[in-house]
C-alpha cells in the first residue's frame, strides 16, 4: 500500500478536486453569440418544441449528480452534508477518470426530519430535492444516505424518473461482491446454489448483496444484524429484514457461520473471532469488508487456516482481493448513459458483475501488472477481482451493461450495442 501522510491528504484536497471545463471555444464575438444570446435562444426553442433535444443540445447526456445528505459517510457515520463534500468530489473524480462520466457533487441540507440539518433522513425531502434538479442530469448517483431511508429514496426516484438512479452504497458493493463469490465458486468447484452464505450487516450494502446473491441463484443465505441472526422466529421484524429472514435455529453470527462456505461482512470492525472461521466448511471464503478495520484481520484467518485453501477479501487496498466500488459504478453509468437507459435494472447489474468476474479470469496485461509490481496477478485465491487500473474493465463492463439494457427493453430505441462497443474501444481515457 502507498502510505500517505495527513499533510499530503490536505494538500491534495486544497481548493477541491473538481472544477468546470468548457467544451466549446469562446475566443471571439461570433463564438460569444453562439454560446449565449442571441444564438442560445435557438437551442431553447428546439428543446421546448421537442424535450428529447435536451440530450443533443446540452450536457445532460454525460452528467451525473452525486447526491448525499451526509447521514452515512464512509464508515464515519452521520457527519452532515458539508462533511460529505470531499467524498462526493472524490466520487466525481473517479467517475471521470475511470468512466469518462462527468459527475458533480450535490450535498443536501434541510433534508432531515422537520427540515433540519441533523437527525434522521426525511425520504420525501430528499426525493423532492432530487426531482427538482433532475432535468440537468442524465443519471443520479445516490451516496452515503443511511438505511432504511435509502431504500425508499432509490425505489421512489427510480420509478418517477426516466433516467438511471443508482445508490452505490447499496448496489455497487453488491455487484463487486457477487463477482468475487462467482470466482470463488470457480476455484472451489461449487455451485452458487449449494453455498451456505452468511451476510453480516443488514444496512444498505448487506440487504442488496443478499438480493443480488439470491437473484444469481444462491438459495441458502442467513442475514445478520447487530442483534444477531435475522430469523423467521425473531419478533419485531419489518421491511427488508422481514423479507430476507431465514428459516434457521442459529441465534448468533458465530452459530450461523458453522459449516458455512462464505462469510460476507459489511458490518463492524473485529466482530468475527478465529473460532468462527475455524468452524466454517472446507475451502471457505471470508469477505470482511468493514473499513478501515475489517471484521477479522487477514492475518488471523491465515493463522487459522494454515496450509488449507481459503479465499480472503477485504475493502482495503493493502490486502489481496479488494472489494472496491470503483470497479463498478463508473462503467455501469457509462453503459447506461451511452444507450440512453431509463433505469439500471437487475439484469444490467448482473451483466456488470459477470463481466467483472470474467476479466479476473483472463491473463493480466503487462501494463496492468506494472502498476502493481509487488503483487502476482493471476487468477487464483489471491486474485479473484480485477484491479481498478485495468482498462479492460471500461469496455467489458460498459458494453455488457448496454447489451443487457437493450435485451430488457430499457435502452433508447435504435440502440446498437456493437457500435457502442466500438466507440468504447476507441475512447481515450485521461487520468
Amino acid at each position: 500500500m502507498n502510505k500517505v501522510t495527513t499533510e499530503e491528504i490536505f494538500a491534495y484536497h486544497q481548493g477541491g478536486k473538481v472544477g468546470m471545463a468548457c467544451t466549446k471555444p469562446l475566443t471571439s464575438v461570433r463564438e460569444l453569440c453562439l454560446a449565449y444570446t442571441p444564438g442560445v435562444a435557438e437551442a431553447v426553442k428546439a428543446i421546448a418544441a421537442n424535450p428529447a433535444e435536451v440530450y443533443r443540445l446540452t450536457a445532460k447526456s454525460r452528467l451525473v449528480a452525486v447526491v448525499s445528505d451526509g447521514t452515512a459517510i464512509l464508515g464515519l457515520g452521520d457527519l452532515g452534508a458539508a462533511a460529505s463534500i470531499p467524498v462526493m468530489e472524490g466520487k466525481a473524480v473517479l467517475f471521470k477518470a475511470f468512466g469518462d462520466v462527468d459527475g458533480w457533487p450535490v450535498p443536501l441540507n434541510h433534508c432531515r426530519q422537520g427540515g433540519a440539518d441533523t437527525g434522521p433522513t426525511d425520504p420525501q425531502r430528499v426525493i423532492d430535492a432530487v426531482l427538482a434538479i433532475a432535468p440537468m442530469y442524465g443519471g443520479i448517483n445516490l451516496e452515503d444516505i443511511a438505511a432504511p431511508a435509502c431504500f425508499e429514496i432509490e425505489d421512489t426516484l427510480d420509478a418517477m424518473l426516466d433516467i438511471p438512479v443508482f445508490h452505490d452504497d447499496q448496489w455497487g458493493t453488491a455487484v463487486i461482491t457477487l463477482a468475487g463469490v462467482k470466482n470463488y465458486c470457480q476455484l472451489c468447484e461449487r455451485d452458487l446454489g449449494e453455498l451456505r452464505i452468511v451476510v453480516n450487516g443488514a444496512g444498505a450494502a448487506g440487504i442488496r448483496i443478499t438480493e443480488m446473491l439470491k437473484a444469481a441463484g444462491a438459495r441458502h443465505i442467513v442475514l445478520c444484524d447487530s442483534r444477531g441472526v435475522i430469523s423467521r422466529s425473531r419478533a419485531g421484524l419489518t421491511g427488508k429484514k422481514l423479507e430476507h429472514a431465514a428459516e434457521t435455529s442459529a441465534k448468533t453470527v458465530g452459530e450461523a457461520m458453522r459449516d458455512a462456505h462464505v462469510f460476507v461482512g459489511v458490518s463492524a470492525a473485529d466482530c468475527i473471532k478465529a473460532e468462527d472461521v475455524k468452524g466454517m466448511a472446507s475451502f471457505p471464503a471470508v469477505f470482511a469488508m468493514s473499513n478501515p478495520v475489517p471484521e477479522i484481520q487477514p492475518s488471523v484467518v491465515a493463522e487459522v487456516m494454515g496450509k488449507a485453501p481459503y479465499v480472503m477479501a477485504t475493502g482495503r487496498s493493502d490486502f489481496p482481493n479488494q472489494i472496491n466500488n470503483v470497479l463498478g459504478f463508473p462503467f455501469l453509468f457509462r453503459g447506461a448513459l451511452d444507450c440512453g437507459a431509463r433505469t439500471i435494472n437487475m439484469a444490467m447489474k448482473m451483466a456488470a458483475s459477470e463481466a467483472l468476474a470474467a476479466v479476473a479470469r483472463l491473463p493480466v496485461p503487462p501494463d496492468v501488472a506494472a502498476v502493481y509490481p509487488d503483487e502476482t496477478l493471476a487468477f487464483g485465491r489471491e486474485y479473484i477481482i480485477p484491479k481498478p487500473f485495468d482498462r479492460r474493465l471500461f469496455v467489458a463492463i460498459s458494453s455488457a451493461v448496454v447489451e443487457a439494457a437493450v435485451a430488457t427493453g430499457v435502452a433508447a430505441p435504435g440502440t446498437d450495442p456493437i457500435a457502442i462497443r466500438k466507440q468504447l474501444e476507441t475512447r481515450n481515457l485521461s487520468r
